[in-house]
């Protein structure tokens, strides 16, 4: 009776083994693509805002959805040219600026420190490296510039394709999944697409704020280059947590080669703005957006930062706001029955 059971439980035994395998090998698959499938998500979203200004093109002008795409894309371009011509000169010019007078800066905050010529310093230990492994450096710069383009041409063009047709792509991800979860999943998608267009409008209300304050701030102040100080800042704010960081230091370092004073001037104000973003600006578009706990932000761009470097620091909070729609609709509500409030539900009804 025993050796009767023997091949069943064998091929029990086996069966676990082999899904095991499969496991593991679509997990290192994931993770060795994990660089793709952040500039696919970057695509998705990029797709996610064109679908929404062509809707709201085609809602109010009649026209067909293929023709509202195309005049949205049209228009977007325009746009970005007209302001190029009008003002681009001037940000470029004072961004430029910036890091002509960095040098300088550098010396100054150097001095602070008590290290003389922090600049020339700078300079020797680059030089130190030898000319071949200078030629190398400058080569991978010269390739991830080109990779930065690169990937920034393959994301607009899926974006569009995305964008032109998304029900193709919706149905086939809706039939990865068991017939009975169909609903389930297009409406979850569904909700996720309206939560990232509600993020990316309180987004961008944000970095403008915080740039004009900052610009204003700065021209107050009598730093140089207060537009291109400005424009840092806010376009910095795009990258949770550490982007006003990053986008502050340019300022600081410009108002310690003037004065001490202008220096504290500069980092109060830097320190006032921020605190106006993060307790009044931002919590007031949040009510209206999508609020993300401090906390889930920063273990997104811990996990996201790990898994696609500087891109996925980038795109952290717009995944997280993916990851958390999902969990809340399909796991809480669904699979736990609780009771929830999903980001984006209202608008996608």
């Amino acid at each position: 009776m025993h050796m009767s059971y023997a091949p069943a439980s064998d091929w029990i035994f086996l069966r676990r083994v082999l899904i095991t395998l499969a496991v593991t090998t679509i997990a290192y698959i994931a993770w060795k693509l994990a660089d793709l499938f952040i500039l696919l998500f970057a695509a998705v979203l990029l797709s996610v805002l064109l679908g929404g200004l062509a809707a709201a093109v085609a809602r109010y002008s009649r026209l067909p959805t293929g023709w509202a795409l195309a005049a949205s894309c049209v228009s977007l371009a325009a746009l970005a040219s007209i302001l190029l011509s009008l003002f681009g000169a001037q940000i470029i010019g004072q961004i430029s600026g910036v890091f002509d007078q960095l040098p300088g800066a550098i010396n100054v905050a150097g001095a602070t420190l008590g290290i003389a010529d922090a600049f020339k310093q700078v300079q020797e230990t680059l030089s130190n490296e030898g000319s071949g492994q200078l030629l190398s450096r400058a080569a991978r710069v010269g390739y991830t510039a080109l990779g930065v383009l690169s990937d920034l041409l393959l994301v607009t063009v899926v974006a569009v394709y995305l964008a032109a047709d998304p029900n193709v792509y919706r149905r086939g991800v809706i039939k990865l999944f068991p017939s009975e979860q169909h609903d389930r999943i297009a409406e979850a998608l569904d909700i996720s697409a309206s939560a990232l267009r509600l993020w990316f409008l309180g987004q961008l209300a944000s970095m403008t704020l915080v740039g004009l304050l900052c610009g204003l701030a700065f021209w107050a102040i009598g730093l140089p280059s207060p537009v291109g100080l400005g424009a840092i800042a806010g376009a910095t704010n795009f990258i949770p947590l550490i982007g006003p960081i990053i986008g502050a230091l340019p300022a600081v370092l410009f108002a310690l080669t003037q004065d001490l004073s202008i220096a504290l001037w500069t980092v109060g104000a830097v320190l006032v703005i921020q605190q106006l973003e993060g307790n009044i600006i931002t919590p007031m578009i949040q009510k209206r957006a999508v609020e993300l706990p401090p906390a889930l932000i920063l273990l997104g761009l811990s996990a996201f930062g790990a898994l696609g470097g500087m891109l996925g620091v980038i795109l952290a909070t717009p995944l997280t706001v993916v990851v958390m729609v999902l969990v809340q609709k399909l796991w809480i509500r669904e699979a736990l029955g609780e009771k929830t409030t999903i980001p984006g539900e209202r608008r996608s009804n």
